[in-house]
């Protein structure tokens, strides 16, 4: 079992930052993957960012240039710096992470929320 719990959130202008973390607690040396979601009001679930457990990492088209996914193995944490900040990005985002043996776990989620 893998507990995630997100934090980091919050209001910010547009143009702005925030730093999201993902503290990640359990059977940690387990995890595969792990990535960040986010979920507008009226809209699907996306992902946004993802990093491997070989540290490569992928986003989503519309991130790219302004969002980082990070992790620091030591604190068992996953970051997501966000800069230049747009409207659209408001959002709950969600850490989500797999493991090996085909578990799925998801964090509580924290709110974004970026005025124009």
């Amino acid at each position: 079992q893998v507990q995630l719990v997100e934090s980091g959130g919050g209001l910010v202008q547009a143009g702005g930052s925030l730093r999201l973390s993902c503290a990640a607690s359990g059977s940690i040396l387990s995890i595969n993957n792990m990535v960040w979601y986010r979920q507008a009001p009226g809209k699907q679930r996306e992902l946004v960012a993802i990093i491997t457990n070989g540290g490569t990492t992928k986003y989503v088209e519309t991130v790219k240039g302004r969002f980082t996914i990070s992790r620091d193995i030591a604190k068992n944490t996953v970051y997501l710096q966000m800069n230049s900040l747009k409207p659209e990005d408001t959002a709950v985002y969600y850490c989500y992470a797999n493991d090996r043996g085909g578990n799925t776990y998801w964090g509580q989620g924290t709110q974004v929320t970026v005025s124009s």
